[in-house]
């Protein structure tokens, strides 16, 4: 388990002891995971603000819920092709102040997807990566993104947020690795390994 770097006090509000909690309890994959949830811990734990206020960079640093969805028969995930960022993404978006994370996740699936968020057995409701990412084009800021893992069956999801969103498609895990690096969110590749080593541990055990 990673340290949150400092013990809580009292002039800690409960939502921000809440995301350290949520980030300490995250197993980094590899060194840039875990340079990454420290980099998050100390950006939280300092009293920096965490919430965007203003679209798209106030503050310059901000909280986004990202959710990968599984169809957990056949090994697909879901990406969206997203009209701003140009590239295939997870569903997501940006946390709310004082929103819990995960209500996030349960708020833009609806609005993104039409579906109830079913959070996977792997995981439960608490995050299974965190990514420190530099946007690109205007308004360019850092997304400190949690990314959560859900359930579905592929043939629940029938549509999509068509203003965020140009396209939708299931790729198997082995499919997402193939995709070249610039056609998709630049940690895609590495959460993909990192749910296909966990995923791998379940059956085994």
């Amino acid at each position: 388990m990673t340290s949150t770097g400092r013990p809580l006090t009292e002039h800690d509000d409960r939502p921000r002891a809440c995301l350290l909690e949520l980030v300490g309890a995250i197993e980094p994959w590899d060194d840039l995971e875990r340079t990454h949830l420290k980099t998050a811990t100390q950006w939280i734990a300092g009293g920096a603000p965490v919430y965007r206020v203003r679209k798209p960079d106030v503050p310059a640093m901000h909280l986004v819920s990202y959710f990968v969805v599984l169809d957990d028969t056949s090994g697909q995930l879901l990406l969206v092709a997203h009209r701003k960022a140009g590239l295939w993404l997870p569903a997501g978006g940006h946390v709310e102040p004082e929103e819990d994370p995960w209500a996030a996740v349960v708020r833009e699936c609806r609005e993104e997807l039409g579906i109830q968020a079913t959070a996977s057995q792997i995981t439960g409701e608490l995050p299974f990566f965190l990514t420190v990412t530099g946007t690109r084009g205007q308004g360019a800021h850092t997304d400190v993104s949690l990314w959560y893992l859900l359930n579905a069956d592929a043939d629940t999801v029938t549509s999509y947020d068509q203003d965020e969103f140009d396209a939708i498609r299931w790729l198997t895990a082995e499919q997402v690795l193939e995709e070249p690096d610039e056609l998709l969110d630049p940690h895609m590749h590495r959460f993909t390994r990192k749910l296909k080593h966990a995923r791998a541990g379940r059956q085994r055990g």
